[in-house]
């Protein structure tokens, strides 16, 4: 990777980035508007905390209202620099710098945006390892340079991300599917235990932790990020509306006892949950592979995962996956461990032969 490389913003992502950039050797400067959160970045390793004369890349970390802005401030100020931004939407951020760069800086900006992130924020959450073997989606556009491209993906290459290139528009509509839209519903479904009381919330399982991991995020940076994806997002929330409306009405036919074809839109729609789901991407982004889940029950102890796992690896078999939820009421894990179909039998019997309690 080219050097220096400037990153501007030293919130989780411009310090995760700064962390595996400088463990990399690449040379990384550091600047925020806040001194504190600059200085911690450095302290913690992500570079140093100072303006370069001539960076190779400059990398915008800025939250998504202001990112715009900033790129502007940073093709102007270093005239040989690539620039390259990390904002959650791409269209918004490209129009505004496009309406007031000149064309000679404008080929100098490529978008982009790393697939990673946590529910915590801020460099104290940084981590070196944030982007391996996530998406970084890389968007050139019509006015970009030969190469600029190139450069952005080969920063994003050297943190052990894995590049996609699409356009602005194909980005910010694949995220308002995959990324925005979980984000909103989360949200919404959490917002519904506000008022619970709390031996109801008691008997929350895996599945309202599944479905409600990411409603832990900040509200004012996705506040920021649906709002910058308004126009693509609203529609789609539509539809979903229309469909939560068609299944909420079957429901009420049928407690009105009046559920001719009722059945069916639920059948509907639970059918078309498990098409879509299908479709997600398997290990490695190949194709969805279908696993069987072997249920072992593992006591809260310390080193009984650390036992499990050895002796999944001594019954040869291939941890595909692992779901860990915690029992209610004993000191117990519930881990459900995805394996291959043809492996079930053989696991099943070894970890029973070293004394764990397993169902199928």
């Amino acid at each position: 990777m080219s050097s220096p490389v400037h990153v501007v913003g030293a919130g989780l992502i411009g310090t995760s980035l700064g962390l595996a950039l400088s463990r990399e050797g690449v040379e990384v400067t550091l600047y925020d508007p806040s001194p504190t959160a600059v200085a911690l970045a450095a302290d913690l390793g992500a570079g140093a905390a100072r303006e370069p004369d001539d960076p190779a890349v400059v990398v915008v970390a800025a939250p998504p209202d202001v990112a715009a802005t900033v790129v502007l401030d940073a093709l102007i100020r270093w005239p040989r620099a690539i620039v390259t931004d990390v904002a959650s939407v791409k269209s918004t951020v490209l129009a505004q710098v496009r309406a007031s760069a000149a064309a000679s800086d404008l080929g100098r900006y490529v978008g982009s945006h790393p697939m990673a992130g946590r529910e915590r924020s801020g460099a104290v959450a940084a981590q070196a390892d944030l982007f391996e073997g996530r998406t970084w989606v890389v968007c050139p556009h019509e006015g970009s340079e030969a190469g600029a491209a190139d450069r952005v993906s080969e920063l994003a290459r050297s943190t052990g991300a894995a590049v996609v290139t699409m356009g602005a528009d194909a980005h910010d509509r694949a995220v308002a599917y995959v990324s925005h839209l979980p984000q909103v519903a989360a949200s919404l479904v959490a917002g519904r235990l506000r008022e619970l009381p709390d031996e109801a919330v008691a008997l929350a399982g895996q599945g309202i932790r599944d479905v409600t991991r990411i409603a832990a995020s900040d509200p004012l940076l996705w506040t920021q990020i649906l709002a910058g994806n308004a126009e693509v997002l609203a529609p789609v929330l539509r539809d979903v509306a229309q469909d939560l409306d068609a299944v909420a009405g079957a429901l009420a036919s049928i407690a009105a006892q009046d559920g001719d074809g009722a059945r069916g839109v639920v059948a509907r729609a639970i059918g078309d949950g498990q098409l879509g789901h299908a479709r997600i991407p398997g290990k490695h982004g190949a194709a969805p592979t279908a696993y069987a889940t072997v249920v072992v029950l593992v006591p809260d102890e310390p080193g009984a995962l650390g036992r499990l796992f050895q002796d999944v690896g001594d019954a040869g078999v291939n941890l595909e996956d692992l779901r860990l939820e915690h029992g209610v009421g004993a000191p117990l894990g519930i881990a459900e461990l995805s394996v291959l179909p043809s492996a079930v039998d053989r696991l099943m019997t070894q970890l029973g032969n070293k004394g764990w309690k397993v169902h199928e």
